[in-house]
């Protein structure tokens, strides 16, 4: 199963794409969407519509995963986000793919085990989760971390779900 995570944001987008395959997850490509912060702000979300239906395109990813945002300090700011993250939803849900939503801090602990963990430690084990992997950009191994987190959260969903099926 391929699995595409989303880092939004809206001057740089990061994706990364992993395969499952039962309890092993191998890096497939990664990278972001960027937007041109001289542009008019519905331009830039066009720009992101743009370069992440064109990854998914290139990439056939079966099910999405992205990273709540948190509330910034700067209203305007939050604001800003919140459309950009409205375009990294509606992307994949118009190509039909399920969208989950993972919290910042439950990416983290998924995938360091501690929710609190600074990005050094996230980027630091994704590249001990996925062997051989050179991100492009702090954004990219985000979202390979929220592709990781949804991954292990699928895995012990269907676990569960083979426990209450033998009961």
């Amino acid at each position: 199963m391929r699995i595409i995570g989303l880092d939004p944001g809206l001057r740089h987008t990061g994706w990364g794409i992993v395969d499952v395959a039962g309890n092993r997850i191998v890096h497939v490509a990664d990278g972001a969407v960027h937007s041109d912060d001289k542009a008019p702000l519905a331009e830039r979300l066009v720009q992101l519509h743009d370069g992440l239906t064109a990854v998914l395109s290139e990439h056939r990813p079966v099910e999405a995963a992205v990273e709540e945002t948190f509330v910034n300090k700067n209203p305007t700011s939050t604001l800003k986000l919140g459309l950009a993250r409205g375009v990294v939803l509606l992307v994949p849900a118009l190509a039909g793919l399920p969208v989950a939503e993972y919290g910042a801090n439950h990416v983290k602990k998924s995938v360091v085990g501690a929710g609190h963990a600074a990005k050094e430690q996230v980027q630091m084990m994704v590249r001990m989760l996925l062997p051989g992997t050179s991100f492009s950009s702090a954004d990219a191994a985000d979202a390979l971390a929220v592709a990781l987190c949804h991954a292990h959260h699928r895995q012990t969903q269907a676990g569960m779900a083979r426990l209450a099926a033998a009961r």
